[in-house]
């Protein structure tokens, strides 16, 4: 937490204002009980006496007065403390997210989508809660109990000693008790993790759920998840929660043996009425002060919990690492790979048996065009994933414009390419700001991108064309429409190395033609590397490489492999039947 604290201090004068106010308006707060004592034992007799009521006024209106006074800058201080809460935490969920953005593809499997997901949103909300109570309470209830006691001490030191013989059992409940609660709110976020993926992929894949009929079983499924998310959550509650009772039995056994020491002393002319009722009342407020901090100590519990989670994140050193001195191009944007391994396990692991790839070798020269193809789980996407450095290799090496990706930053490296997966993301924004990305691409680029896509005719259909305000996953699009636009927003930025992931198998197949035609013809400077399961997707290619089982099988131009390569003629002899 201490780490989280440090977003806060970040608004010093604002903390230091809001606490000195805070600390007025308590100080204020604590001295209406002693007015009153003065009032009932000193002025209301002197009243009776005199019948001057002057004194009673004035004494009654600077209690109103300082009421007030207290209210308003209670007011203006938890205001303070909603601000600075608010800023400390906007900071740290935006470094939150920017970590989480710029972690590898390995660091990512490793963490989970879903959890990520629940740190950056519940995890910083519990933090949230407690920066608001700590600039709230965490002044206020230690003053109000420090302060209450030595104001009763100068009233009546006798109730106060046996106000004091109660607080010991209150600490020692709220610090063993406490002690318990940042493993359990742990235990509740992993939980709530676990729930959170059971919802994305039930929300991603409400059409297939709905097809088969199986809303009964997906029900049951969240509900496993929702149920264990409750057991835990009662559970740590239920924990955190008993000190309550014991605390209020402590200080309500406290109040009993004061109000019973004060009858007493009150017959034996000990002590004044209304030292009784002002103890009485500074009795009420240390209650519910303590009563406070438990809640500071349920709330440190919860955010020292998810402060460890977010820090695990923030605290996860980049493995992808920038290896050696930045050189010059000399190759154009040639790529290379060199006997290159990739396993998703942990590589001082590795096998044979656990390699998604298995010792790759081949070269694109600049204004080439490689075609990969082969079975699912061939390791076709992985290739890419390894150029575009998501993923580091397990072994080997890989070169693009003659130098090892490791030798980029991962900006300088990324920007070289555009990418359009099969499964890639519609935003809830125009057409237009779908393909631009925030890259501030003209509109005629994006309009000639569109064209070479195949979109341009379907966007202008739409209200508003270019304009026209997608859905969330583009749920008013097909599948055809989605994969032109992806295809689109690669092409806008006129990349240098073209980036095709399966991303026309939606597309019919005179579609598909007229897309790599046009891409062809007005994006012939791109080296373009297309993932296909389609043979008449990549036959025109330069270069195609068929994989099987991570393994590169046969490499060569169509008709190369048409003669050498088993299995590509198989899949020829499918796909296109007599054409082959």
């Amino acid at each position: 937490m201490k780490r989280a604290i440090k977003y806060l201090l970040v608004y010093k004068e604002r903390l230091i204002s809001g606490y000195t106010v805070k600390i007025l308006g308590t100080v204020v707060e604590l001295f209406i009980p002693w007015i009153m004592a003065k009032i009932l034992d000193e002025v209301v007799p002197s009243v009776k006496t005199t019948k001057n009521y002057m004194p009673l006024a004035l004494w009654g209106g600077l209690m109103v007065l300082l009421a007030l006074a207290a209210r308003f800058m209670n007011m203006f201080a938890n205001r303070r403390a909603a601000w600075t809460s608010k800023e400390a935490v906007k900071t740290l969920r935006d470094d939150l997210f920017k970590k989480i953005m710029n972690l590898s593809g390995k660091q990512t499997d490793s963490f989970g989508i879903p959890s990520l997901v629940s740190r950056l949103t519940s995890d910083v909300y519990n933090i949230h809660g407690f920066f608001n109570v700590i600039q709230r309470i965490g002044v206020r209830a230690p003053l109000i109990i420090t302060g209450g006691l030595i104001i009763s001490a100068t009233l009546d030191p006798v109730l106060t000693l046996t106000l004091v013989a109660t607080l010991p059992f209150v600490f020692l409940i709220v610090f063993t008790i406490s002690r318990k609660g940042v493993p359990l709110y742990t235990k509740v976020q992993t939980s709530v993790d676990e729930m959170v993926r059971v919802i994305r992929e039930d929300i991603s894949g409400i059409r297939v759920i709905k097809a088969l009929s199986k809303e009964q079983f997906e029900r049951g499924r969240f509900q496993g998840a929702n149920d264990d998310t409750v057991k835990n959550e009662l559970h740590a509650a239920g924990v955190m929660a008993a000190s309550g009772p014991f605390i209020s039995l402590s200080l309500n056994l406290g109040l009993v043996l004061v109000v019973i020491v004060g009858a007493y002393r009150i017959n034996s002319g000990a002590s004044l009425p209304g030292v009784i009722v002002a103890f009485l009342t500074y009795f009420t407020m240390i209650l519910n002060a303590v009563i406070t901090v438990n809640r500071i100590f349920i709330n440190y519990s919860k955010a020292s919990a998810s402060a460890d989670r977010v820090w695990a994140v923030m605290d996860s050193e980049n493995d992808l690492k920038v290896t050696a001195e930045m050189k010059h191009s000399t190759n154009g944007h040639r790529i290379e790979f060199r006997n290159v391994s990739f396993t998703y396990g942990d590589p001082s692991e590795a096998t044979d048996e656990k390699m998604v790839l298995k010792n790759i070798s081949f070269t694109v020269e600049p204004d080439e065009s490689l075609g990969i193809i082969g079975a699912t789980g061939s390791g076709k996407t992985t290739i890419l994933s390894l150029l575009m450095r998501y993923y580091d290799a397990t072994k080997g090496e890989i070169y693009v414009d003659g130098r090892n990706v490791k030798e980029y930053e991962l900006d300088e490296l990324r920007r070289k390419f555009g990418a359009a997966f099969q499964n890639d993301v519609v935003f809830a924004d125009t057409i237009e700001e779908n393909i631009s990305f925030g890259r501030d691409i003209p509109h005629r680029d994006i309009e000639k991108a569109a064209k070479a896509a195949q979109a341009y005719d379907f966007i202008m259909g739409k209200d508003g064309g270019f304009e026209h305000e997608a859905t969330i996953k583009g749920s008013d699009l097909s599948g055809g429409q989605k994969q032109r636009l992806f295809i689109s927003r690669a092409l806008a930025g006129s990349p240098e190395i073209l980036i095709l992931d399966d991303s026309s198998s939606a597309l019919d197949y005179k579609t598909d033609a007229e897309v790599r035609k046009a891409i062809n013809a007005d994006y012939a400077g791109s080296t373009m590397i297309s993932v296909a399961q389609r043979i008449s997707s990549v036959m025109k290619m330069d270069k195609i490489i068929v994989l099987d089982d991570g393994k590169m099988i046969g490499y060569g131009k169509h008709d190369e492999l048409m003669e050498n390569c088993e299995v590509y003629r198989e899949i020829a002899a499918t796909q296109l039947g007599s054409l082959a």
